[in-house]
């Protein structure tokens, strides 16, 4: 029997390109995949979350990811669940003939949405890997593009990570920074790290025998918790730069919003005013062109708003529609 690894070549054979099974779900996973496809690696499985309900009509719809595999005719698996011992046994089944079936050298695993029991990490001949949208230790878990941006971090990044079975407590093996803008979003982000994190995983596939495995340093360690749709109700009380990062942070989802007359407005673009103070809540200044308001401290101008039921408008327009005037209160 050879003693040649799978995904290696024999001495003086041509190396055969890797078998990538592929796990991952959103926008920022069907990057990554799009870049492996590109890059000529063979692709024979893709897991995904079920269909979930969307737009108006709550019609199922297929993940970006599932779409981008069905268009290059990839064997999708969607199990609700991958513990042989959890609430879905028969899907984890299923899901283990179809990997073991699939033969594939390594799996990549990129905002899947799933925990990977230890009977999946022990599969392919080369383990996971994991595409991380920080640069570990810090932001571990469920929402580190969104956390990063909160903090106001100087600079975000990608790891590729040797899976293991903690929270992203794996060997690093690559690791790519990028530094904030002063204006950036989850949003913008996002698209920036998900095509730092294609093209990282591509190298990382390519270098995989050569690239060494680093133990993530002890020091450093911050969770990422996922983000709950109720952080996002603006409190005045707190300082304008920690609401102005949230207003950021919070794009495009769950976003910042306070009340007004009974409903819920929007904040999406907002600019720090330190030079204005007043009774939290309080509009200090209102006009075409800003609407300011007094924070916990210092004051917040509010650049673009949405209405319910409206797009998002820059203030002007937003001002045109309602008119409001220095010293009212939107607190409480």
């Amino acid at each position: 029997m050879s003693g040649v690894m799978p995904g290696t070549a024999a001495p003086g054979a041509a190396a055969a390109p890797l078998r990538v099974a592929y796990a991952g779900t959103p926008e920022f996973a069907r990057v990554a995949l799009q870049a492996i496809l590109d890059a000529g690696f063979t692709v024979p499985l893709v897991l995904t979350q079920p269909d979930r309900p969307a737009g108006r009509g709550m019609k199922l719809q297929p993940s970006a990811v599932k779409q981008l595999a069905l268009e290059h005719g990839i064997p999708v698996a969607q199990p609700r669940s991958l513990r042989l011992d959890g609430k879905y046994p028969e899907d984890a089944a299923a899901a283990r003939e179809t990997l073991q079936a699939a033969r594939a050298d390594v799996m990549v695993v990129a905002a899947y949405g799933l925990i990977l029991p230890r009977w999946v990490l022990e599969l392919p001949p080369r383990g996971c890997l994991n595409i991380h949208g920080s640069l570990l230790p810090r932001w571990r878990g469920a929402a580190p593009i969104q956390r990063a941006v909160e903090a106001g971090d100087a600079q975000s990044g990608i790891t590729i990570m040797q899976m293991d079975e903690g929270l992203d407590t794996g060997d690093m093996l690559l690791v790519h920074a990028l530094d904030l803008a002063p204006d950036e979003s989850s949003a913008t982000l996002h698209d920036r790290l998900a095509a730092l994190g294609a093209a990282s995983i591509v190298q990382a596939l390519r270098e995989l025998d050569r690239l060494p495995r680093v133990p993530q340093p002890a020091e450093g360690v911050c969770y990422a918790h996922k983000i709950e749709k109720a952080e996002g109700a603006i409190d005045w009380s707190q300082p304008a730069a920690l609401i102005e990062r949230r207003v950021r942070a919070f794009d495009p989802f769950p976003g910042m919003s306070f009340n007004l007359d009974g409903q819920a407005v929007k904040l999406w673009r907002a600019a720090l005013r330190p030079e204005l103070s007043g009774p939290p809540g309080m509009v200090l200044r209102a006009d075409a062109q800003e609407l300011v308001v007094a924070c916990g401290e210092d004051a917040l101008a509010l650049l673009e708003l949405q209405r319910p039921g409206g797009k998002r408008v820059p203030v002007r327009v937003f001002q045109q529609q309602l008119a409001l005037g220095a010293g009212r209160s939107l607190a409480g």
